[in-house]
């Protein structure tokens, strides 16, 4: 029996995956014409009936199911092996990071970035999951937050951050602002994990019960906003809403963080040029960040908008 060709078996999975000709046909450009011709020389070529049409498309017949278990994970395995030799483009810069990062510090900066290098495309690919750049070979670098290095990969550390409690303007007006002392007794967003190092570096007790838990950032950040409670939020995050008066630190007290800002890539990218003209962009811009930006919030005697001044306190000669 001749070999089966090796794109009659990319169109056979293809088809199989799909449960549908004309998708499968569309994921490989081709036509569902010269598709259907593919599997037919399959079957021909095996004597064996491959597929069998039903209302929705294609399903599998008993043959087609063992065809597809004996060949479908080692396609895969050569697809996959194949991708680090792919074509790169070095106008094209494709990172990933989180969220928040994106939002709050890498987004307000990037038109700087853009003006300088206006012949490079970048794509931004947010998201809390992290990324195997030996799967993900169209990802050329990422922005990660946690303790360095990372196995694998180039690790540039670009700054570090600190995290101190704060609240919207409209909570402080309602319940008046925390002391150190009186922070457990507030309505506090998060849980033990996230506060006792702020309480046992600064004293106090984490309550027994929070207001309400969040499993990523930016919602916290707007229960923080709405005045749901008292977040203990990284500076780096929240410099936005700080500066546009919707959260307010409370304390001058920051809490060192163990983990940093990081650009991460692998070897394979250690010649793009794109990445190496980001890279030392970043790197100027994480300085200026650190050196003027990274500032300890408001002093406990500021107050935040919507404030009542508080009461001056008497001396001894009054």
């Amino acid at each position: 029996m001749p070999r089966p060709y090796l794109y009659a078996l990319q169109g056979f999975v293809s088809a199989a995956r799909h449960g549908n000709l004309s998708r499968a046909a569309k994921s490989l450009h081709l036509t569902v014409s010269a598709l259907s011709h593919q599997i037919r020389g399959l079957e021909e070529q095996l004597d064996q009936r491959l597929f069998v049409r039903n209302a929705r498309g294609v399903e599998l017949t008993a043959d087609g199911r063992r065809l597809f278990e004996r060949v479908a994970g080692h396609l895969d395995a050569i697809e996959h092996a194949m991708r680090p030799y792919s074509a790169r483009r070095d106008d094209v810069l494709t990172l990933t990071l989180l969220p928040s990062l994106a939002t709050s510090w890498l987004v307000p900066r990037l038109p700087r970035f853009v003006a300088l290098h206006p012949q490079l495309e970048i794509n931004l690919l947010s998201s809390t999951e992290v990324v195997d750049f030996d799967r993900e070979t169209d990802i050329d670098a990422g922005l990660r937050f946690g303790r360095g290095p990372f196995p694998g990969l180039r690790t540039v550390h670009l700054f570090d951050d600190q995290a101190t409690p704060a609240a919207s303007p409209a909570l402080i007006e309602r319940l008046g602002r925390p002391t150190l002392k009186t922070l457990e007794r507030f309505p506090l967003l998060g849980n033990a994990s996230i506060w006792s190092p702020w309480f046992e570096r600064f004293g106090g007790t984490p309550p027994r019960r929070f207001v309400a838990n969040f499993d990523d950032t930016e919602t916290m950040h707007r229960a923080a906003v709405e005045g749901l409670g008292i977040a203990l939020e990284r500076l780096t995050l929240i410099r936005p809403l700080v500066t546009a008066g919707l959260l307010f630190p409370l304390f001058s007290e920051c809490l060192r963080t163990d983990r940093a800002h990081y650009l991460v890539y692998p070897p394979r990218s250690d010649d793009h040029a794109g990445l190496s003209a980001f890279r030392e962009w970043l790197l100027a811009e994480a300085r200026d960040y650190a050196a003027q930006d990274v500032k300890a919030p408001p002093s406990a005697e500021a107050r935040a908008p919507g404030e009542k001044p508080r009461a001056r306190r008497k001396t001894a000669r009054e």
